[in-house]
Order: C-alpha cells, then structure tokens, then sequence
C-alpha cells in the first residue's frame, strides 16, 4: 500500500483515510522518508518538520477515531516555501544564507489554517533567495543550491518557489503552498508538469509570509491537479483580521461548475510569439482539446507598458522591503554573485516613477477588467520555454508579448491556473494557464478541470524518482 501513496491526489488520499485503508500516520511517514531520502538530493528541501507532522497525524488519528472530520485535507501532508513563519524553534531561512538560522515564534496564517484542517507540516521546501527580489538570473541562488527538476535533474524547476515544484514533483509531498510575485507559483508548475493556482490578490493571508512587494504578493498551492487546487485554496483562503489587504469575503470551492454554455476563453494576439517549436504546439492542442466546451477568440490589447509598470512597482517595494537588510551591506552575503549589487539599483528609481507606475497600474486594471469582461478566461503557454539547464543563466525577458499575461495577472492581482499540457521533444513538460477577472478562481479551476477530463498529461510523473547522480 505505501508505494501505492506517492502520486495519489489529495481527494484518492482523503478516500484512504477515511475508508481506513490506511492511517494518517502511516501516510505521514511515507512521505517524511521520501523527503529525507531524496530531498536533499534533488536540492529541494531545507527543513524536515518530522516531529511536528507526526504529531499532527497522531492528534488526526484521533479526530478520525472519535468521528470528528474536517474535510479532505485531514492527514494529507504538505510542503511550505521557505518563507511561511513556523513555530516550534523550525528555521524560517528565506531561502538566503543570511537567514539560516532565522526563527519564529509564531505560524504564518496559511500554516494555522493548514494545521486546522488536519494537514500535517511535513517540510520547509526551498525557495530562491528573498523570493528573487535582489534580481537572480540563473537557478543557483538559493542557500540549497539549484533544485533538480525530478523529470531531468539537469534542469532546473523555475523559481522562485523551486523546491515547491521539485517537491510534489517527485513524490515527496502530496501539495506544497509557494508565493508568487511575478511568475513563481506559475513558473514552476509548468516546469515541473503541475497544476499551480495563483490566487486573486488578497484571497490568502500573508500575515506572517516573507514580505517582498506588498501590492504583489500572493500565495497558492502547487498540487497534481487542479482540483487538488481548489481543495487547497478553500482551506487557506479568507479574511484574516491581522492582514487588512484580505477579501472580507470567503471562498467556496464549485468542483461542479456548469455555465449552462460553452466557455468563453480569449488569447491576446501574439501571446505564444517567441515560444519553443513543442510550447506552441502543445498551446494550440489544448485549446483545441477544449473545443467542444469553449469557443475561443482573439483578444487585442491597447498599447500600454504593462510590463514595465509591473516590473517597475516590484522593484520600488522590493527595495523598501529590505531597506535595512541593504543598508547594513547583507546582500554581500547571498549565494549569487548578481545579487551582491543588483538590488541597489532599484534604490536609484525616482518616487515619481513608482507614482506614475501605479497611477498607470489603475488605467491597466480598468482597461483589461472591461476587456475580459466578454470572456470566462484568458489562456496562455504559462513558459515560453520548458525548464532550462541547471548550469546556465536564463534568459530574463524584460519586455514583449511573452510576458504580458505574467504582468497583467501579476499587476492586477488576477487568479490563474496553470496545468500540464504536453513534453517537449526532451521529454520535459510544457504548461497551459487560464486567467480570470479578479475572485475568479472558480471559473479558471472549471476551465482547467474540463481540460484535465480530456487529456491525460497531468496523471503523468517522473519515472525516475530515486536519488539522481550530483
């Protein structure tokens, strides 16, 4: 039976507890051994939180014996980016060798909602150094080193929740939570073959998340399947006193979601240009995929610098954000060398950008609101490319097509999902998003389940899950 856990999805899990075919404590250690034995080699774990998920298990044990249940995620146990707060005396390292030893004597939000439900904390998973905000280009900055992409350890998995993606990847979590702020729950879901949600801005607490760009940042679940992400965003998700930039609203998620007609999806003109030969194909064939419960039209977008204006704002706030960690010359200690200067730059952007790049934001916002009104969803290649070498910078696009859904989605805080749809001829996964207006969630997870219902990429994994060679 315990070989039989690794893939299974969080709803395949939930049914094994609660029949009784096995325990959660058993589940429990399943995934704690595989985290121990291939997680420091695919460079994707930096704490094993073995003691804190057995005794969640155990306490779930008991709920179960007693009749008391809490849902679907009750024994399923999960991964957090590096950035979450953890009590307990666990470290809270950022990702950065500055922190390693940083502690907390408190949980983040999403950690206490977890919990609640009966999701046992298996592993703090590795993360890009400070989430990517001192200007990273190439997979080394991290205090792990560069996590191995479980389809072909020789690739990276995207960033910047990398050790997010690594992990439920190979088998070692069933679900882990990342944060993104410009493309790093998305990124490495495509890279890795997963379903990734990045949630509407303000649908999740961040309270007791790493701060990187306060008006960007958005926490969400790399899972199997899309529906695992709605199963995940429902548990997470609601207003929290303690973070006043949360929805005051609560969301329930519609795993039956019929429209009474076909989905409307929009693709903005040139949004694949500059994509790989496989990227595109594998683009076209899914929407094509869904031809039978979508119509698809081509969007025209007005000229405006979305890109800019996202980038432009996450650099101001990123600076602000560790303002004093620059000050004292910390990012002298960071694994990269690019990231012992590039953040100090950003200091040199004038307040009156920043104003004219917010300002800018809200003409965005409305334009692109009125234009997605006549749609359920945008669809995207989420990755122009599929994972790029281990040992090779990657190649930061800083303006065009290609990165004009990360900007929207990011800039105004749109929900989307991305799913697995295809491998290039390399063998490594290629991934398709759908984005919705803001509080959509429902909406881009219908679309991304009927997706799912007629391919089969997303039941697909790495066969080789053992220790790769260094």
């Amino acid at each position: 039976m315990a070989n039989d856990l690794t893939f299974k999805t969080i709803r395949e899990l939930s049914a094994l507890i609660g029949s009784g075919g096995v325990s959660p404590a058993e589940v429990a250690e399943h995934f704690l051994a595989r985290l121990e034995e291939l997680g420091p080699a695919y460079n994707s774990v930096v704490t094993v939180t073995r003691e804190r998920a057995m005794e969640t298990a155990r306490r779930v044990e008991a709920q179960i014996v007693r009749g008391e249940l809490s849902g679907p995620l009750q024994g399923v146990p999960w991964g957090a980016k590096d950035l979450l707060a953890t009590s307990g005396g666990i470290p809270t390292t950022w990702g950065a060798e500055p922190f390693r030893d940083q502690r907390f004597d408190y949980d983040a939000a999403i950690v206490e909602r977890l919990e609640a439900a009966g999701a046992p904390l298996a592993a703090k998973l590795a993360m890009i150094e400070l989430a990517g905000g001192m200007g990273y280009n190439q997979p080394n900055a991290s205090l792990t080193g560069p996590p191995r992409n479980p389809w072909n350890p020789s690739r990276w998995t995207g960033g910047s929740s990398s050790g997010s993606g690594a992990a439920v990847a190979a088998g070692l979590v069933p679900f882990a939570i990342g944060s993104e702020t410009f493309g790093s729950i998305l990124s490495p879901a495509s890279s890795c073959g997963l379903s990734g949600l990045r949630p509407t801005y303000g649908r999740v607490s961040r309270r007791g998340a790493m701060a990187l760009c306060w008006t960007l940042d958005k926490l969400g679940p790399l899972c199997l399947t899309a529906d695992d992400c709605g199963i995940v965003l429902e548990a997470i998700s609601g207003p929290d006193p303690k973070d006043t930039t949360t929805w005051q609203r609560e969301f329930t998620y519609r795993d039956s979601f019929d429209l009474g007609r076909k989905f409307r999806i929009g693709v903005i003109r040139d949004v694949s240009e500059g994509a790989q030969d496989a990227v595109k194909s594998s683009f076209h064939a899914a929407l094509s995929a869904l031809s039978d419960v979508a119509d698809v039209e081509e969007v025209r977008l007005p000229h405006m610098p979305y890109v800019e204006v996202t980038r432009t704002i996450l650099m101001v706030e990123s600076a602000s954000a560790f303002e004093d960690f620059l000050a004292d010359g910390g990012p002298q200690q960071l694994t990269a060398p690019e990231d012992h200067h590039a953040p100090y730059a950003r200091t040199a952007i004038l307040a009156t950008d920043y104003v004219k790049a917010l300002r800018l934001r809200g003409v965005i916002a409305r334009e692109v609101d009125a234009a997605m009104s006549g749609f359920d969803a945008w669809a995207a290649p989420t990755s122009l490319t599929t994972a790029t070498p281990i040992d090779q910078q990657f190649r930061r696009t800083t303006s065009g097509p290609g990165d004009v859904m990360g900007a929207i989605g990011n800039g105004c805080g749109l929900p989307s999902i991305s799913v697995p749809s295809g491998f290039d001829p390399d063998g490594l996964p290629t991934g398709v998003q759908f984005m919705s207006r803001a509080y959509g969630e429902n909406i881009c997870l219908a679309i991304a389940r009927a997706y799912q219902s007629r391919t089969d990429w997303h039941t697909r994994h790495p066969s080789n899950v053992s220790p790769p060679a260094a």
